[in-house]
């Protein structure tokens, strides 16, 4: 007997979690997943830096100074490009992560209508559950 009133408690311990689980987990793939792309971002940015300062360390004329003006726009350009590319790539994930996120709470929230459902068409009409109805 009290094994099954055991076993019911953690099953329903286990329903009851159940969604916080998965959007715990949801959050933190979201936040690797994000987090990663930062870090690939980063490396990009600072490698292109670092180019521009070895461009830079051979100016030696005038010459060589207008081809580094030259391509300092032409990186300037690249630079914005990649991060409108960036930024793009961020919202999309950001959108994939809410429509997730709304699929979850939406899919939580059928669970729970069906439970309330089920235990509502469970009870027995008639039968009352509060003390004060038992007094006589």
């Amino acid at each position: 007997m009290q094994d099954k009133m055991t076993d019911a408690f953690n099953a329903q311990t286990r329903q009851m979690f159940e969604p916080m689980r998965k959007i715990n987990s949801l959050m933190l793939n979201n936040m690797e997943k994000m987090t990663q792309y930062q870090l690939e971002a980063m490396k990009r940015y600072s490698q292109m830096g670092t180019e521009r300062i070895r461009s830079a360390t051979n100016i030696q004329d005038a010459e060589s100074l207008r081809d580094f003006g030259t391509q300092q726009a032409e990186m300037m350009n690249e630079i914005s490009q990649q991060m409108q590319e960036d930024a793009r790539a961020m919202s999309e994930m950001s959108l994939q992560f809410k429509s997730e996120m709304e699929k979850l709470f939406s899919d939580a929230g059928q669970k729970m209508t069906e439970q309330a459902t089920s235990a509502a068409q469970g009870e027995k009409p008639g039968t009352a559950s509060s003390q004060s109805s038992r007094k006589k």
